[in-house]
């Protein structure tokens, strides 16, 4: 039974290599949500270390190429065109969130639930909201939508800009699996209050960032994790450069849905 609650927010410069938590019931992030809103897309660890931090997350790459799925310890990429990929794993990540995952909650859903009503069920199953939740949702889904963003090249442009024109991707009657995190309301500027899931198909071919979803039967894990650890970019010229005063939040809801 968990007894204490732990956040570790990493402001000191940390040397990226080697850095290796492997903590139960602690999410590890790389850098910021309000630094990827501003523009900032240089992979600041990569796809290898993030490895060493967990085996099930989420996260997007070096450029903004793409979305990502960390699912039983593999990296997947979803890229513009809608497929996947498998990243070589020295490519960098300018934003990711990673666990080791072990449920200690599991609901199965038997009817038609849309994105709403998943997250009514979670916020019964876990009620506790000022923790962090690790997602898991495997499954046949009558709908899924979802969506991936191009790569950038410099200068970037801010990623409300990006997603006003971002390719989405419509399924029907497909199997896999839904990954994300259900983050505390405080953790406003650092990473997505509430709810942040992607969607990787059963057999690898399809997945984004999801928009809306239905499903038709489906088993969810959750993972209640009291822990959290972020690793801040060494970058004094972009990150150090940065306006994170701003309250980017209207942004955030607009690039979210």
């Amino acid at each position: 039974m968990k007894k204490t609650t732990f956040i570790y927010l990493s402001i000191l410069c940390i040397i990226f290599s080697g850095c290796s938590i492997s903590r139960p019931d602690t999410i590890m992030q790389i850098s910021t949500i309000d630094s990827l809103i501003a523009g900032n897309y240089d992979g600041h660890m990569s796809c290898g270390e993030l490895l060493q931090n967990g085996d099930f997350g989420l996260g997007t790459f070096q450029g903004l190429d793409g979305e990502m799925v960390v699912l039983d310890g593999k990296i997947y990429q979803i890229k513009a065109d809608g497929n996947v990929y498998s990243p070589d794993l020295n490519t960098g990540s300018p934003f990711a969130s990673i666990c080791d995952f072990k449920p200690e909650k599991t609901v199965t859903i038997e009817n038609k639930t849309d994105f709403k009503a998943m997250e009514d069920i979670i916020d019964m199953a876990s009620p506790n909201k000022n923790l962090f939740c690790a997602i898991r949702i495997d499954g046949d889904f009558s709908f899924m939508e979802t969506r991936s963003v191009p790569a950038q090249r410099k200068p970037y442009s801010p990623l409300s800009e990006i997603t006003k024109n971002q390719p989405r991707f419509k399924m029907r009657n497909i199997s896999g699996t839904i990954v994300g995190f259900r983050c505390p309301p405080f953790v406003k500027g650092l990473n997505v209050p509430g709810y942040h899931l992607h969607f990787l198909s059963k057999d690898r071919t399809k997945g984004g960032h999801i928009l809306s979803f239905e499903t038709k039967n489906a088993e969810c894990k959750i993972d209640i994790c009291n822990g959290f650890y972020m690793v801040l970019p060494k970058d004094d010229d972009v990150f150090g450069g940065t306006d994170l005063t701003k309250n980017r939040n209207a942004d955030l809801q607009k690039i979210e849905k």
